[in-house]
């Protein structure tokens, strides 16, 4: 039987050592509206504009609703909306933020590298199944234990619109077996008899959660009639730590023709954060 627990919060104010502890304990750190409602409701604005109205604001709920036909990652119609969402030169300034940057360098306490592969989420109702099963960035990102994801809320998120949920300690007992199914990413890690306890929480905009790269976590169903849940996450290292070549490519640039660098890159106004990647020193 799974027994879902709230997330433990965090806050800045209880300084590094307090918290790296919780992170190197739970696998995980949680912190309440960490980025402005401003800068999360700016950026939902441009994700929800590359969508051609299919998926549109709300004013009423002031949450995204669907408009069209529900879709889930890799079909035709997220295929066709997240090559433009890519190219968003707000989407990939969005973590390099000397804020969230602070954030990150409070957890990993040095300097970091964040990664270029950045993720927009897009989970539409109507897709009961096709949610993103448990598993571990260790084995997805080929990553070392510096390596950690960072998930923001670009809106609030309930119950019903589906949540990500984390396996608090997981990550000390390393990275799992893996085995093929259903949902996002196509493969699942096991999860043994006493991983029972479960830890989540509904979110408003701006909320951060920072997880450990051999944390299992998973996201929710969206159980909703027409909501939208969106959010953004990427991933980010100790400064020097390994980083396996395939995280220097566009999110499913592997995969949709044409999403490359050169595309992402072509209407930006500046150049900063264009291949800022290519002197890394530690890649493989």
């Amino acid at each position: 039987m799974t027994d879902n627990q709230p997330f433990v919060v965090s806050r800045i104010d209880e300084g590094q050592i307090l918290l790296q502890a919780r992170f190197q304990d739970l696998g995980y750190l949680f912190f309440k509206r960490y980025v402005p409602a401003d800068t999360c409701s700016g950026l939902l604005a441009d994700l929800l504009a590359q969508t051609n109205g299919q998926v549109a604001f709300d004013r009423t709920s002031g949450l995204p609703v669907l408009h069209g036909r529900p879709f889930v990652e890799s079909d035709p119609d997220w295929d066709d909306i997240y090559p433009r969402i890519q190219a968003l030169e707000s989407f990939h300034r969005f973590f390099h933020s000397e804020h969230t940057l602070e954030l990150m360098r409070l957890v990993s306490g040095t300097e970091v590298f964040v990664y270029p592969m950045k993720m927009a989420r897009i989970s539409t109702p109507g897709k009961v199944g096709c949610e993103t099963p448990p598993h571990q960035d260790a084995y997805s990102h080929h990553a070392g234990p510096t390596m950690a994801g960072i998930w923001v809320a670009l809106h609030d998120i309930s119950t019903p619109m589906g949540r990500v949920k984390v396996l608090p300690g997981s990550h000390k007992g390393g990275v799992r077996k893996v085995f093929s199914a259903a949902g996002v990413g196509g493969v699942q890690c096991e999860i043994y008899p006493q991983d029972t306890t479960w830890h989540v929480a509904d979110s408003d905009a701006g909320d951060v959660l920072i997880f450990h790269s051999a944390t299992v976590h998973k996201a929710e169903p969206n159980l909703t009639d027409t909501t939208v849940r969106m959010s953004v996450d990427t991933r980010f290292s100790d400064y020097g730590a390994p980083v396996f070549f395939t995280n220097l490519e566009p999110h499913h640039g592997w995969r949709i023709a044409g999403l490359n660098w050169e595309r992402v890159y072509r209407d930006w106004k500046s150049k900063d954060y264009q291949y800022y990647w290519r002197d890394y020193p530690n890649l493989f």
